[in-house]
Order: structure tokens, then C-alpha cells, then sequence
């Protein structure tokens, strides 16, 4: 059984620099306000390459790697981990890891299936699955003591010996999915091949998360796997104002850049976008924690991004019961 403290994540916008959302020097004061803090215990970045583009997100880790000592370091989630070929990735997160002293979590999926991103990489939509799972399992291999004797559909590794290894043993893979078909298959990959799972992509309902958690206890229960230290992680929004029409503005706005316009749907923001005075914020908040989330990963979506931070840890955070 699981007895999991709740751990708080911070997702800082990669993204916003490019649309004036924020700066680079904000991100960065953030990521050292939540380790200052001692409230936020993980620092996140979103990642995809040509179809959202943004600051890349290995890169933005290792800018937060050099000004933190304690917090660790993940991608919610590694959107372009289908395309990336997984020996320049181990190399490169086994590198951060050895910066960071061993305080990585690279949460994969399967990403959006942009067709002309997938295509730029030599990618297919259909072979999203087979390859993260095809570059999961050569990860572990690269980043065992062993020599790497890999052949598979799309990568072919034998007889190979790859520096650096990461310096935790296991280096933890999560894989974010909250899928609406194929729903047994998918949380039985998390099962398979995740050290912890996200919800991915706009949250869900908390009907929804029991029925996928259910799953994951029966499938861990078939293969004898232990879930005490399974994390479960979501990516869920933050504004924080005392006028909820101008908290959901300036979220619209964020959402109408960060993504596409229009998207999510009102109906979605419901159960992802916590919004509006402290109390309003906390409910959403403490309905993710009520449902089994034991990492809230957030994401302020407005301009002032260490004002968001500092707001939580003093308005929100008390009214929240953990």
C-alpha cells in the first residue's frame, strides 16, 4: 500500500519567452524560489521540439542543475521522445544526472502526433508506442553495468559500451498518459515500463484517475510489481486572483499561446485550471490530492511567475489539507 508524502512540483513555462509571457530570468528566479522555499520539491519543464516550439527543456534543467542543490529535475512530459534517438538521450540525461548529483525523473509519452514533426525525424503516428517503448528498454540497457546487446525494430545497439551512466540506480522513467481508448493497454505500459505515472496532457476527473489507478493496482498485482513508492503525478493550472474573470482571462490567454486557440475546452477547465481568490484555488487543488495524486506538478499560468509562486506557498498552501 501506498503512504506517499505529497510531494509539490513547480512547471515552469518554456514556452512563455517566446510569446511574452515571461523571461528567461524569471524562469529561473522561480526554479531557485521553489528550492528557497522548501515547499516545491521537483522542478519541471514541458518539452517539444518543432510542432510547440519552446526553450529546450534538457538544456533549461541544466540552467536549474547549476543554481539548485536539492530539487529534482523532470520534463512533464518528453513529448518528442518518440523521434529522439535514445543513445544521444541517454548520454545527454545521464549527463544531468550526473550534474545534478542524481536528482532527474524523465517522464516520457507519446506526444501529440504532429505529422510534419514526426516526419522531420523520421517518424511515423503509428509507430509512437513501439518506439517509446523500444527507446525505454534501451535506456535501461545503457544505463545498466552491462554491455548494451540491443537490436530491435528501430534501434540496433550490440556490443556496445556507452558512458556516462546516471548516478541513480535505477535512473527513474515515468510515462504520462491519460488515454480515452485503448485504456488497458496503456496503463499496462505504465505498469511494464514506468517508475511512476502522470496525467498527461489536460488532468481528468477523479472518476477517470480511479478507474486508471484501479487498473494499475490490478496489473502490478498480475506481474508482482511493488507500487509503495509509485509516484502518481498531474500537470494541473494555477491563477491566483481575487477577480476569478481575471484569473480566467489571463489563463485563456496562456492557453490560447501555449497550445492553440481555443483549446482546452471550457468543460476541460473545470477539473484543470484552478482559479480565481486562494479558496477558490485550494478546492481544485485538494480535489487532485483527494482522488490519489501524491506529486501535484503546477503550472501558473499568468505573466508574474515568482508573484504566482510566492502567492501559493502563503495564500493557498495553508488552506490545502495534506
Amino acid at each position: 500500500m501506498r503512504r506517499l508524502p505529497i510531494r509539490w512540483g513547480l512547471s515552469l513555462p518554456n514556452r512563455g519567452p517566446l510569446f511574452g509571457l515571461t523571461t528567461i530570468d524569471e524562469i529561473l528566479s522561480a526554479a531557485v524560489l521553489a528550492e528557497e522555499s522548501g515547499v516545491f520539491e521537483s522542478v519541471w519543464f514541458g518539452e517539444s521540439l518543432i510542432h510547440k516550439p519552446r526553450l529546450e527543456a534538457l538544456v533549461m534543467l541544466g540552467a536549474v542543475a547549476a543554481r539548485t542543490r536539492r530539487v529534482r529535475l523532470g520534463t512533464a512530459c518528453m513529448a518528442s521522445f518518440p523521434v529522439r534517438h535514445p543513445a544521444l538521450l541517454g548520454i545527454q540525461w545521464a549527463t544531468l544526472d550526473q550534474l545534478s548529483k542524481g536528482r532527474t525523473v524523465l517522464c516520457v509519452c507519446i506526444g501529440g502526433g504532429d505529422q510534419r514533426e514526426l516526419a522531420a525525424f523520421g517518424a511515423k503516428r503509428e509507430e509512437r508506442v513501439p518506439r517509446l517503448v523500444e527507446g525505454i528498454k534501451l535506456l535501461r540497457q545503457m544505463w545498466s553495468d552491462r554491455e548494451i546487446d540491443f537490436k530491435g525494430r528501430f534501434y540496433d545497439l550490440e556490443r556496445y559500451a556507452i558512458l556516462p551512466k546516471p548516478v541513480q540506480k535505477p535512473c527513474p522513467i515515468w510515462i504520462a498518459v491519460t488515454p480515452k481508448k485503448g485504456v488497458e493497454r496503456a496503463m499496462r505500459r505504465v505498469v511494464t515500463y514506468g517508475d511512476g505515472y502522470m496525467v498527461a496532457s489536460s488532468g481528468c476527473e477523479p472518476e477517470v484517475f480511479k478507474e486508471y489507478w484501479g487498473l494499475i493496482e490490478n496489473f502490478a498485482r498480475e506481474v508482482g510489481k511493488d507500487l509503495g513508492n509509485f509516484e502518481t503525478a498531474l500537470h494541473g493550472m494555477v491563477n491566483i486572483n481575487e477577480d476569478k474573470r481575471a484569473a480566467h482571462d489571463e489563463s485563456r490567454f496562456y492557453f490560447d499561446h501555449y497550445y492553440s486557440p481555443g483549446w482546452p475546452a471550457e468543460s476541460t477547465l473545470q477539473s484543470w485550471l484552478a482559479h480565481g481568490p486562494p479558496a477558490e484555488c485550494a478546492r481544485l487543488i485538494q480535489t487532485w490530492i483527494d482522488m490519489g495524486i501524491t506529486t501535484p506538478v503546477l503550472r501558473f499560468t499568468s505573466h508574474n511567475q515568482v508573484g504566482q509562486v510566492r502567492r501559493f506557498i502563503d495564500e493557498v498552501l495553508p488552506l490545502v489539507r495534506l
